[in-house]
């Protein structure tokens, strides 16, 4: 019960301001469609450099758990997913709006939202520690596996197809390797001065999630989304409340889904809505009902994509494998603070981590106070002009970029890698395990020389990376995320395609 003495620094005047900015700006931002929670909390790091580590995680974390629901805005008013996650709610909740009833969605979907929320931060608060002090056992050997199977599972799960997944991830590993060598000082692949110091995190974050947005933004032109914003009527959210207590099979399935396939690394709340949607439906003796402006199916989705978020975070605090495209980056705002996640967080830094992880807590409670306040205003947003929203996008993009170092080569690496990753993703590759590979790939390469060094003096290379039963188990957990991932990746294009057929 740590976590109970650090509930006070989360309501220091700053760091209260900053959880607040990040809840109301986070629900605006997510029910703007093409600015997903990853791109939001990529955007934010840059903010983050003056603060300290743990309010720059409590903004980051505010800006990720908001953007998450309030994609649920667009998704229900104007058919458009703020985020890939709400992709399952469009299919119920935007029928309700069309018969006068978005109020009463917006009002189930953010109450969903935060008993889903709340249930997965509870889990993140009871699990993590028990996890952190098991992650004492790794040495230089099971970590550089871990890092290897971080990049495999998120790689072939976040993608079109296994193979593009794991290239991907290949390429982020590549792209690690820029610069000089730590251990020799050899210089690898440096084709410009502004590649000497290696690949800056933030700004290769900025690129690869931001730049393919606003290339597609201005891609569109000055055309207009098509979309008529539907009038958010008033309804008692006291209704609403009691329509929730009484949809517990919906609330406890959606919960539950989403708990689970957070805590798998790299899943992603897209995959949550949809499986939990799917086996709602399954249990549901209303099955016809559903796609037709069920609410079950608004309660179902909302629930599970908020319940993962909290999971998400246990393997990435634990082992540092991120169990999110959008934990991916917060693992970046931690390392840009010096802050390594593992055993060392929670004995070096507890008031960070558990003042961080408190926050999330009462982020979900102002995420659901303050979503239906939002909820109009959200809906505008969603209707400023691409070429605008893109202008916008493209000054913070090159703000936070040249803020790291005050140098324009990390603007030149951020534009270069976002033009690289806006013709990949036309090619079905994905920018998540391109991400995960170049920040996972200095923790491999550096565990990797370390366990050398250790294996040459000992019992040699063979048998120190594989052997010992922690290293073939984690060996065989790599070739099963692999085939794990083909199986999943059938299942959630045959759910899809059930989907598709209703819609």
């Amino acid at each position: 019960m740590e976590f109970i003495y650090y509930f006070g620094d989360v309501f220091s005047p700053l760091s209260f301001a900053l959880l607040l900015g990040g809840t109301i700006g986070g629900l605006i931002l997510g029910a703007t469609p093409g600015l997903s929670p990853t791109m939001a909390v990529a955007l934010l790091i840059p903010f983050t450099f003056q603060l300290e580590a743990v309010q720059g995680l409590i903004l980051l974390g505010a800006a990720y758990t908001s953007t998450v629901a309030g994609g649920a805005v667009s998704a229900i008013l104007l058919k458009i997913p703020g985020a890939p996650a709400n992709i399952a709610t469009t299919l119920d909740g935007h029928t309700m709006a069309k018969k006068g009833q978005g109020a009463r969605a917006l009002q189930l979907s953010f109450l969903a939202s935060a008993v889903g929320g709340v249930f997965g931060v509870l889990l993140l608060i009871f699990l993590t520690p028990v996890l952190a002090q098991w992650a004492l056992a790794f040495g230089p050997s099971h970590l550089f596996w871990l890092a290897i199977l971080g990049v495999t599972v998120i790689g072939s799960l976040d993608s079109d197809s296994v193979v593009k997944g794991l290239l991907s991830g290949c390429i982020g590993l590549w792209l690690a390797t820029i610069g000089f060598d730590d251990i020799m000082g050899a210089q690898r692949f440096i084709f410009h001065p502004s590649l000497g110091g290696g690949i800056n995190i933030i700004a290769a974050l900025i690129g690869l999630f931001a730049i393919p947005q606003v290339l597609t933004m201005f891609a569109k032109g000055r055309k207009t989304q098509g979309a008529e914003v539907i009038e958010v009527q008033k309804h008692s959210v006291g209704k609403a409340a009691g329509e929730l207590v009484r949809n517990p099979r919906a609330l406890t399935i959606g919960t539950i889904t989403g708990s689970i396939i957070g805590l798998i690394p790299g899943v992603g709340g897209q995959i949550a809505g949809l499986v939990a949607y799917d086996q709602t439906k399954k249990f549901s003796p209303d099955q016809d009902k559903f796609g037709t402006g069920h609410p079950e199916g608004v309660i179902a989705a909302e629930s599970a994509n908020n319940a993962m978020v909290g999971p998400s975070l246990v393997p990435l605090l634990t082992l540092s494998i991120p169990g999110s495209p959008t934990a991916a980056v917060l693992l970046g705002g931690l390392l840009i603070h010096g802050i390594f996640p593992g055993t060392d967080l929670f004995d070096n830094h507890p008031d960070v981590a558990w003042t961080f992880i408190n926050s999330m807590l009462i982020g979900q409670i102002l995420m659901c106070i303050f979503g239906l306040y939002v909820a109009g205003l959200a809906a505008r947003v969603a209707q400023v002009p691409q070429s605008v929203m893109a202008a916008v996008v493209l000054g913070l993009s090159v703000f936070g970029a040249y803020s790291v170092q005050s140098s324009m080569g990390d603007v030149y690496v951020m534009a270069c890698l976002g033009v690289m990753m806006f013709f990949l993703e036309r090619y079905g590759f994905s920018a998540a395990p391109l991400v995960l590979g170049l920040i996972l790939g200095p923790i491999a390469e550096a565990n990797f020389i370390q366990g050398s060094m250790i294996a040459n003096a000992s019992v040699g290379m063979g048998p120190y990376f594989l052997g010992g039963p922690l290293n073939i188990f984690l060996m065989v957990v790599v070739a099963a995320s692999v085939a794990y991932s083909v199986w999943m990746e059938l299942r959630t294009r045959k759910v899809q395609n059930a989907v598709e057929v209703q819609s």
